[in-house]
């Protein structure tokens, strides 16, 4: 019972850090935008670096790409606090437990996507934000990436029924 509350809360704490990571790009909506803005004109990466000619100048599209980017972390959010929910909701039962894992599994596989793929592989290597000391937010990314990961790998695993005490 402990490792499937355990699994719960983990679950429910990503929920709480994509609620916060999608209300802060909403209410403080251009210190964000800022960066985003940033990698993708990508004018603080390496002076006449030779990937210039992937800058994208357009601000709609700057917007566009940081709305993607609020809308998938409210995914992410909506997923794991509906998959926690099912999850204790289904926490006395092993096998009832391991079927409502799916909610919990997609929301944290959306997570890995928007950090990994969005920002560590598209803003990381496409828009060379590696080379920015303003607008790099990979390390960040490669953070969540992990616990995300380690946490996807944690709630995975098979949970079997609790084992009663003998007297």
């Amino acid at each position: 019972m402990y490792m499937r509350l355990s699994k719960v809360a983990l679950i429910w704490a990503i929920a709480f850090f994509a609620t916060l990571a999608a209300f802060s790009n909403v209410t403080d909506y251009n210190s964000n935008y800022t960066l985003v803005a940033h990698v993708l004109k990508m004018d603080t990466t390496f002076p006449d670096n030779n990937g210039m000619w992937r800058s994208i100048e357009s601000s709609w599209v700057h917007h566009l790409v940081f709305c993607l980017i609020i809308f998938t972390e409210a995914i992410v959010a909506v997923l794991c606090w509906l998959g926690g929910m099912r999850l204790f909701k289904s926490r006395h039962d092993h096998v009832q437990f391991n079927q409502a894992k799916r909610l919990a599994i997609l929301g944290l596989t959306v997570g890995i996507l928007l950090w990994f793929t969005g920002f560590m592989t598209i803003g990381g290597e496409w828009f060379l934000m590696w080379q920015s000391q303003v607008a790099n937010g990979q390390q960040a990314a490669f953070r969540l990436v992990i616990i995300l990961s380690l946490i996807l790998i944690y709630l995975v695993q098979p949970d079997e029924p609790d084992k009663m005490k003998s007297v």
